[in-house]
């Protein structure tokens, strides 16, 4: 009787540990949230939709955009954080929240304990791009007519905290040259065409319209490799700043203890998305570039970055106010 017994309680714990398995073979059998932590019509925003549309056109299930706006993104994230980890709450983040924000104030969530990270679908590079009359044609260009005018430099981003601020402030330390920062909310390249900012940073899709157009001069792409959306233009990194990357991405993340066939499916139908034709024309014309990475490469590169740019941060002396 005993081993009856036995064998009956390891027949049950067998069936109970594949209980969660075999009820993840059929997720989703609901709506799916997917949370932004940006306005509609922001690049992020955009972005999350496209993928929304298409994961529900696979699941048979609808996958609804919630804009949690607040806080640089951080509202959102936090939703994120503090959600159940069934798979029904997804988030679609910009690294500024993930990577950058935590430097810069104190956060409810952990960005590393907090998610399971899914993969980082796409990315943007930052481009440098300066005032048509400005007698600068290079990086380093750049650099000596600094030294050469001291003071009288200053350049624009999007806001503090943002890619493309840390971008500049980490150049002007390794450049060894000083320029004012002036933030904006949002795109500020109409000020570098008219030279009231002599210098703007800002991400790609925003830039490279005006660039091609001949309105403001690019310089260099903050990205390690030269985008394929701007084959022309070279990095950083080529033009005398080895290792010298700084740009934004979008990933896909979970509340951590995520189910990892969750996970994994999420990740499978985000790579197919990559692979559309339709869809890289669409993102190509954002100027974004597709990634793909795992969750262990995703993972990674939020722990890499987080004490990258807070060596940044503190050394700069950037706060959320500045």
């Amino acid at each position: 009787m005993k081993a009856i017994f036995r064998c009956a309680a390891a027949l049950a714990l067998a069936f109970a540990a594949a209980a969660p398995a075999a009820a993840q073979t059929g997720w989703p059998d609901r709506p799916v949230r997917l949370v932004v932590g940006f306005t509609a019509g922001s690049a992020t925003d955009v972005t999350a939709r496209l993928f929304a549309q298409k994961f529900s056109e696979a699941w048979g299930q609808p996958v609804v955009v919630e804009n949690v706006t607040g806080n640089s993104g951080a509202i959102g994230v936090d939703r994120v954080a503090k959600a159940a980890p069934d798979g029904y709450t997804l988030m679609w983040s910009g690294n500024a929240a993930i990577t950058i924000l935590p430097s810069l104030q104190s956060l409810p969530f952990d960005p590393v304990r907090d998610f399971a990270p899914i993969s980082t679908a796409l990315s943007m590079p930052s481009l440098f791009v300066v005032n048509n009359d400005l007698p600068v044609k290079s990086v380093a260009d750049l650099i000596a007519y600094a030294k050469a005018n001291p003071g009288k430099l200053s350049y624009g981003t999007p806001g503090v905290g943002t890619p493309q601020h840390i971008a500049g402030e980490l150049f002007c330390r390794l450049a060894g040259i000083k320029m004012e920062h002036i933030p904006y909310r949002g795109a500020n390249l109409t000020d570098v065409m008219s030279g009231v900012v002599p210098v703007g940073i800002q991400n790609a899709g925003a830039a490279m319209p005006l660039v091609r157009d001949g309105r403001v001069r690019g310089i260099a792409v903050t990205s390690l490799k030269r985008s394929a959306n701007a084959p022309d233009l070279p990095t950083l990194a080529e033009q005398g700043f080895p290792g010298f990357e700084a740009t934004s991405w979008f990933a896909l993340l979970a509340p951590a203890g995520t189910p990892q066939p969750i996970v994994d499916k999420v990740r499978a139908e985000s790579l197919k998305v990559l692979a559309d034709p339709e869809m890289a024309r669409k993102f190509a014309a954002m100027g974004l570039d597709t990634v793909g990475s795992t969750s262990a490469e995703t993972r990674a590169a939020i722990v890499g970055d987080i004490p990258k740019w807070a060596k940044v941060i503190k050394e700069a002396g950037i706060k959320p106010s500045n």
